[in-house]
């Protein structure tokens, strides 16, 4: 059945998105700040707009795809208004709890639904329609959005209350950051044991050490083809980006009293990785670090 979607937000993860929804056979209107994205979405398909608010207008679903919290409860104060009653606002962004449930606040009272979304799958997952979804807010919303949320991935996970959804994305990528580092420090050890890395993944990816980290986005070239390193560590998931939901983590973890000390230390190895000018780079490429150097005179 044919929705009306508003879209804000079509960069490199909004963007596939949207053409997944037009592909599906919605309808589907979408604005963005950057002329090229723009572009690419009436590519696909897209109706494009000039605000935000026109987006929203009419819409029987509005999803948000932004940057950070901020953003999203700029967006969501500046498009309350011109949202329709019966529709439903699914933010898919990965934003800290507090701005999740604020989100959710705005419309407490109205005639609108409410979710938070955020995903996870990098670009190859949003091209792919193959994301999953994690999501919070009550049952009736969840209904609701999970046919639409289900034309842009694979599996929506209801997680809870309003912030649930961010709370999930949150705790699954502090595991995907730790879990990196000791995959990466794995094939560094490796080599300089003399292992080569199609030895050492063998062993690894059927025993005791397999993770998506490695299975699927392995640090060396040549085990998993369709992995980042394979095109010099073109993202994928950014390491800019890892960083901010590692800090997220953080964040979160002062705010709640949790002790996470593995997750602190791989917040700061990011950290020290995007000062060094890596940010554009998938987060894997965070081996190169651990070489001790920027190059990869040591693959093997």
């Amino acid at each position: 059945m044919s929705t009306s979607i508003g879209f804000i937000g079509l960069g490199n993860m909004g963007g596939p998105m949207a053409a997944n929804l037009v592909k599906a056979g919605h309808r589907v209107t979408g604005f963005d700040l950057v002329p090229a994205a723009l572009e690419a979405a009436r590519a696909a398909g897209v109706s494009v707009v000039a605000t935000a608010t026109e987006a929203a207008a009419g819409a029987d679903v509005v999803i948000t795809m932004l940057p950070n919290g901020k953003l999203v409860l700029d967006v969501w104060n500046a498009i309350a208004a011109h949202v329709k009653p019966g529709a439903i606002v699914i933010d898919s962004s990965t934003i800290d709890v507090d701005s999740a449930r604020k989100a959710h606040a705005l419309f407490a009272g109205r005639d609108v639904l409410t979710l938070d979304a955020p995903v996870s799958g990098g670009t190859v997952g949003a091209q792919a329609a193959t994301l999953t979804f994690m999501v919070g807010g009550d049952e009736t919303a969840f209904a609701r959005g999970e046919p639409v949320l289900a034309a842009m991935g694979k599996r929506t996970v209801h997680c809870g209350g309003a912030g649930a959804g961010q709370a999930a994305k949150i705790c699954n990528n502090m595991i995907l950051g730790i879990s990196a580092i000791g995959v990466a420090e794995a094939f560094v050890l490796g080599e300089k044991l003399g292992l080569t890395h199609e030895a050492l993944y063998n062993v690894a990816s059927t025993s005791s050490g397999q993770c998506w980290a490695l299975t699927t986005n392995c640090p060396v070239p040549g085990p998993v083809p369709t992995s980042p390193a394979n095109r010099d560590y073109k993202p994928g998931f950014a390491a800019a980006l890892m960083l901010k939901d590692m800090k997220l983590s953080q964040a979160a973890a002062l705010t709640s009293g949790a002790s996470t000390p593995l997750g602190a230390h791989a917040t700061q190895l990011f950290d020290l990785f995007d000062k060094l000018g890596h940010g554009n780079e998938d987060f894997s490429a965070i081996i190169q670090f651990l070489r001790g150097g920027n190059e990869g005179e040591h693959a093997r």
